[in-house]
Order: structure tokens, then C-alpha cells, then sequence
């Protein structure tokens, strides 16, 4: 009876040891710095003169993103601390359409900065 549990439970164990399921990563698109001079390095106060005062304000842990919106695009920049201590600059920015299709960055930065 014990050799049988036994071998019960080394069929079981065999069966966890299988690979794994493995999931493709979906591919990010580059971040290029073209266009984004004006934004990428900023502090939040400097957003807030280029485009005005941000439609959504979401923190957690030292990072926070600033969602600025416009008849053209929704831009959100993400700012994290480049050190302790240190205020949180836009390390990465991303734009899409009020419906959630991508929108050059770049692009979006200039039509909002424009208003």
C-alpha cells in the first residue's frame, strides 16, 4: 500500500515538472526621444506650463502620471525619480485618440502644447 501512495504521488509530482506554458511578449513599441525634447526630462510643474493644468493626476510609490487631453490626442507622461530624494522627470510618454488608437507622440505633444 505504501509503495503504492508512493508511486501515486511521483506520477503526481511528474506531471507538474512539464515545461511550461510559454506566452509570446508582445512587442512594445520603441520609445524614440524625436519630437519629445520638450517633455522627456521634465518635472511636473514644467508640463503644466507647456500644456496647462492636467486632466487626470495619478500617484503611487514616487512614480506619477500626468494625463493631458486635447481635441486631437490624450497624452500620458509617466515621471519617476531619477534618484532618492530627487522630483519625479518624464522618463516615457504615450498618446492615442480619445477612442484608444495610437497617435505619434510627437505629434500629440505639439497639438496640445499648441492650445
Amino acid at each position: 500500500m505504501r509503495k503504492l501512495i508512493a508511486l501515486s504521488a511521483l506520477v503526481a509530482v511528474a506531471g507538474c515538472a512539464s515545461s511550461p506554458t510559454v506566452i509570446p511578449a508582445t512587442p512594445s513599441r520603441p520609445m524614440t526621444a524625436t519630437g519629445l525634447e520638450r517633455v522627456i526630462g521634465s518635472s511636473a510643474a514644467q508640463l503644466v506650463q507647456l500644456f496647462g493644468e492636467a486632466a487626470q493626476d495619478f500617484r503611487e510609490d514616487g512614480a506619477r502620471k500626468l494625463q493631458f487631453t486635447g481635441d486631437a490626442c490624450v497624452l500620458d507622461a509617466y515621471l519617476y525619480p531619477e534618484s532618492a530624494g530627487r522630483e519625479p522627470v518624464v522618463t516615457y510618454v504615450d498618446a492615442r485618440t480619445a477612442a484608444g488608437e495610437d497617435v505619434d507622440r510627437a505629434a500629440c505633444v505639439n497639438a496640445l502644447a499648441r492650445r
